[in-house]
């Protein structure tokens, strides 16, 4: 367990441990109650919500705020966004903000891109089936350039110089210090301006192009300001999510013999595979923050009003043997509905459906290629990200 000072659980002096074990710690946490202040790797004080009744509960509560100016004054963290967007909202202006942009994520708009998404996958398994040596690290070949390629294509922009853009989503998702979040933020804002006044010039009939120029029934659109944030979070939540599913999906295979070979045998199991993948080990390890209106009771422990953070611990909610049996356990064949990987309620991830469809080709594909596709490092050697959002590996090194 962290240090404990003056009642914090202090989660930051566990550095890697803590990055590549969290689930033992939240367990513990869980085995004392649903509520623990605890100080995060990013250097800010929270009040971590564990279990998963609570964690679901506390995601739909009303109190909750995730606009940035209901955060406490002395709250030692920034919001990293370029503008406003839907995650940094509240009802109405989140309902409306949403709604702008809804229609292109429907299954069905999503279903269309199967063929593109099967293509890129293909070309990077081309790319690094002709490795001299067959080995690769999974993120950098895969994991990370499919979900980039794919929203890029998307929204318009692939000659986006996605070197510096994984640089500055890097910095804004980690554990990195206040100064060095607030440079990347306007890195990225001047950089993403830069591409909107592009594609002012020269539309087309992609989506960044779509929310430059939509309206809905009512003749509302979005702002420069609501622009710029829009292109922000589509291109990061679009793929830093997918890439972590992705690495941590193949790892948990990986690391699971019996299941790989049960995949394999019958690809009719992808589908659940990718849901068991996503509960048990998801991208997402806390959602993004949520602040206190007023004071709220969560499992007879009162968080105080005026700004405090909250952080729902979605990967604990997963782990919750209340609502998993043998939670620790990866079963491909388990019935994984419940999870929430993706969140619960009004912010439930508009991009599921793309994610999800993004993992099951690149898996599918991956497994149909290399077909003695092996980690070519011992599991305890991984280095994994730092900070509470974001779980997923470093690198994933692996031979074929």
């Amino acid at each position: 367990m962290g240090t404990d000072i003056g009642g914090i659980v202090d989660l930051a002096a566990m550095g890697q441990e803590f990055a590549k074990a969290p689930y033992r710690v939240y367990a513990e946490l869980r085995a004392a109650g649903p509520v623990h202040r605890v100080r995060m790797p990013e250097g800010a004080e929270a009040w971590l919500v564990v279990g998963h009744d609570e964690v679901r509960a506390t995601l739909n509560d009303p109190r909750l705020s995730k606009d940035w100016d209901a955060a406490a004054e002395d709250t030692p963290l920034i919001s990293v966004a370029s503008g406003k967007h839907m995650l940094i909202s509240d009802p109405p202006q989140h309902t409306r903000l949403r709604r702008l942009v809804a229609r292109e994520f429907t299954p069905k708009h999503v279903a269309a891109l199967a063929p593109r998404v099967q293509r890129m996958t293909d070309e990077l398994l081309d790319a690094m089936a002709a490795a001299p040596d067959r080995r690769a690290d999974l993120v950098d070949a895969l994991s990370f350039p499919l979900p980039m390629g794919v929203i890029c294509e998307l929204l318009g922009v692939p000659s986006l110089d996605r070197a510096a853009f994984r640089a500055w989503s890097n910095v804004a998702v980690g554990s990195a210090p206040v100064d060095e979040k607030a440079v990347a933020a306007k890195e990225g804002r001047a950089y993403l301006a830069g591409l909107i006044a592009g594609k002012r010039e020269h539309p087309g009939d992609d989506l960044l192009s779509l929310l430059i120029r939509t309206t809905d029934e009512e003749g509302d659109r979005l702002s420069a300001d609501e622009l710029l944030g829009m292109a922000w979070l589509l291109l990061v939540a679009g793929h830093e999510t997918t890439v972590n599913l992705i690495s941590n999906g193949v790892l948990a295979l990986l690391r699971h013999p019996d299941q790989m070979a049960a995949l394999r045998a019958d690809d009719g199991l992808m589908e659940n595979a990718v849901e068991e993948m996503l509960r048990y080990d998801g991208p997402v390890e806390t959602p993004t923050y949520r602040f206190t209106r007023e004071p709220i009771e969560v499992g007879g422990v009162t968080i105080p009003g005026g700004g405090a953070l909250v952080l729902p611990v979605l990967a604990d909610a997963d782990r919750d043997p209340a609502r998993f049996e043998d939670p620790d356990r990866f079963d491909i064949r388990r019935d994984a509905r419940g999870h929430v990987a993706f969140g619960h309620g009004i912010h439930y991830c508009l991009g599921a459906p793309l994610a999800r469809l993004e993992a099951r080709i690149a898996i599918r594909s991956l497994l149909a290629r290399f077909p003695d596709l092996a980690l070519d490092v011992h599991p305890g050697a991984l280095a994994w990200r730092e900070g509470m959002l974001i779980r997923g590996p470093v690198r994933v090194p692996v031979r074929f």
